[in-house]
């Protein structure tokens, strides 16, 4: 199976020589001291349907949305990304019920395709989804009779003359509006938010149950996920994300605490507690340790643009899933190897319990995932091949200059550059967030209060 896959590649990518391509630093946004405050943590980020914007959250509840600047004579290619506008998504609440602290931080952000002048976004913290309304003023109206250009109401006395209101050029606003909030149906965390191929239906998932929710509706959700048992103590797993098929609006995964894929049809029950199809690798009895069946918990799960693969990331793997084939991944990429000597160090600091994103690239040919010590991973599916890079300022500020390369191994050299020794390992560094342009070779990468964008020499072939 995997080298039918290989040769499905090949014949998809002929011709093609960006197998691993050349990436170039282009901008790094972001505090310069090490010493922020947790408020400041980037916690996701989020390109939009054709990659103009880019939406950042973060555990203060603010969201910061990028815009790529304009194509123009003397900047054709258009690599950078200006702050277009900056809102407090979210508060924190406090669950008087429960006694329990509601966090403000945004746990995800995901964007509804345009259809008018304005641009619509969810947002979600733990118990929370909302839908805002981005939308920008470039005009005003002037002249009313009852109110003057302040808005202050006027005196009948002082109305003399009848007058007629006019619109006035004024300089640009960009504004961000609640539309809707859709609350109170979660007992649990919420850990994602999927928009269906409709663009009016999505989902929210906690740790025992997934909520369908029209974005019209704020009042009702329908619980079409319920893993719960009658015994907690019976409790073997948690759901740990939740994702539409991007084509077939019926078709919805969700991901769990023990690495299982389930896929869910809703034509054919109300309630999903049913999967369609189970998708599982068997476990290897002699690699079978205490740490199992915490690095095998999934921390993402992503269907590629074509809507034929998933992807998986796990604490060690990312792994790519056939949607025909349910008994193992049709390939399987490792990502850190090195620290599966070090789990029990990991579990005694509570890295072990970190949740890496990844993502596919335009065409699905490339994979990106992050690691530890700043490191960020771009692997090629046509040849297997991958690269690991170090997100830094110092080479940020350098965007003429080639990103190179890095190495981890166990004998590196100290006076090498380009590698790295297993125990130098920075820990408290890590690269949980990233995200792929949906057109261009350009990506986004989040260290903890950072944000890097790095786009490749031939970026612009894929949007031409």
């Amino acid at each position: 199976m995997v080298k039918i896959e290989q040769q499905q590649l090949k014949l998809i990518y002929a011709g093609s020589d960006d197998d691993l391509l050349e990436w170039y630093p282009s901008q790094v946004k972001g505090p310069v001291d090490d010493e922020v405050q947790e408020a400041d943590l980037i916690s996701t980020i989020e390109f939009n349907e054709n990659g103009e914007l880019l939406a950042v959250g973060d555990k203060g509840g603010r969201i910061v949305v990028f815009q790529r600047e304009q194509q123009t004579k003397t900047s054709p290619r258009r690599n950078e990304y200006n702050v277009y506008i900056t809102f407090h998504s979210h508060e924190p609440e406090f669950d008087y019920l429960k006694s329990l602290e509601i966090e403000e931080k945004i746990n995800q952000i995901r964007w509804l395709k345009r259809k008018n002048p304005a641009h619509f976004l969810l947002s979600t913290n733990d118990k929370t989804v909302k839908l805002w309304k981005i939308s920008e003023k470039t005009k005003r109206a002037e002249g009313f009779n009852l109110r003057d250009d302040n808005g202050i109401i006027r005196s009948t006395n002082s109305i003399t003359n009848l007058r007629i209101p006019i619109i006035k050029p004024m300089e640009l606003m960009v504004e961000a509006t609640p539309k809707r909030v859709f609350s109170n149906a979660h007992t649990y965390h919420i850990n994602s938010i999927s928009l269906n191929s409709d663009q009016e239906t999505f989902l929210s998932a906690d740790d025992l149950r997934i909520n369908l929710w029209h974005t019209e509706v704020t009042n009702q959700s329908f619980n079409i996920v319920d893993i719960k048992p009658p015994n907690m103590e019976d409790l073997t797993e948690v759901i740990t994300g939740a994702e539409f098929h991007p084509r077939e609006c019926n078709l919805f995964v969700y991901s769990s605490s023990r690495g299982i894929i389930r896929l869910c049809d809703m034509r054919q029950s109300a309630l999903c507690d049913r999967h369609c199809k189970i998708f599982e690798e068997p476990e290897d009895p002699t690699t079978r340790s205490f740490f199992s069946e915490i690095i095998s918990s999934i921390s993402d799960i992503k269907f590629s643009h074509s809507g034929r693969y998933m992807l998986t990331r796990d604490f060690l793997n990312l792994k790519v899933w056939d949607l025909q084939m349910d008994n193992r991944p049709v390939e399987t990429y490792p990502i850190h190897e090195y620290l599966r000597t070090k789990l029990c160090a990991l579990y005694e600091n509570d890295c072990i319990f970190d949740k890496f994103e990844c993502c596919w690239s335009p065409r699905d040919n490339h994979l990106l995932t992050g690691s530890y010590h700043n490191l960020f991973k771009i692997t090629s599916r046509l040849t297997r091949k991958d690269a690991i890079f170090e997100a830094s300022r110092e080479q940020a500020i350098r965007p003429r200059q080639l990103l190179k390369a890095k190495k981890v191994m166990p004998s590196a050299r100290r006076n090498r550059r380009d590698e790295i020794n297993t125990d130098t390992l920075e820990f408290s560094k890590k690269i949980l967030h990233c995200a792929y342009h949906p057109t261009d070779n350009i990506i986004a990468i989040a260290t903890a209060h950072n944000l890097f964008t790095y786009i490749a020499k031939d970026s612009s072939s894929l949007s031409s």
